[in-house]
């Protein structure tokens, strides 16, 4: 019944800008926590990032953490990842999932939800 649907990957160059978005359907979202996960060619599924639905309390994965911001957006049902200076590391298939709350976010957090994916490619 949960449904998540990423949109706005694509092609760009080094140092551009890119916002994905995750529009959630089929339940409630205000008592989850919602996540950004990427998977590049040849290495394991990484955590990004995870906002706290209820008040916004975000975390994010140090590799990432002051290029990428998670937003989102209660009206809309849409949780943003905003992704500044593009390089060509952040090259990767990325993920919008979606949990139950949790009073502890940690980036090893499981996910029950999860959405089809978008491509997201940087060149050099």
């Amino acid at each position: 019944q949960v449904q998540l649907v990423e949109t706005g990957g694509g092609l760009v160059q080094a140092g551009g800008s890119l916002r994905l978005s995750c529009a959630a359907s089929g339940g409630s979202f205000s008592n989850y926590v919602m996540g950004w996960l990427r998977q590049a060619p040849g290495k394991e599924r990484e955590f990004v990032g995870a906002i706290r639905w209820s008040d916004s309390s975000r975390i994010y994965a140090d590799s990432v953490k002051g290029r990428f911001t998670i937003s989102r957006d209660n009206i809309k049902n849409t949780v943003d990842l905003q992704i500044l200076s593009l390089k060509p590391e952040d090259t990767a298939i990325y993920y919008c999932a979606a949990r139950y709350w949790a009073m502890t976010m940690t980036q090893s957090l499981k996910w029950d939800y999860w959405g089809q994916g978008t491509q997201v490619t940087v060149s050099s």
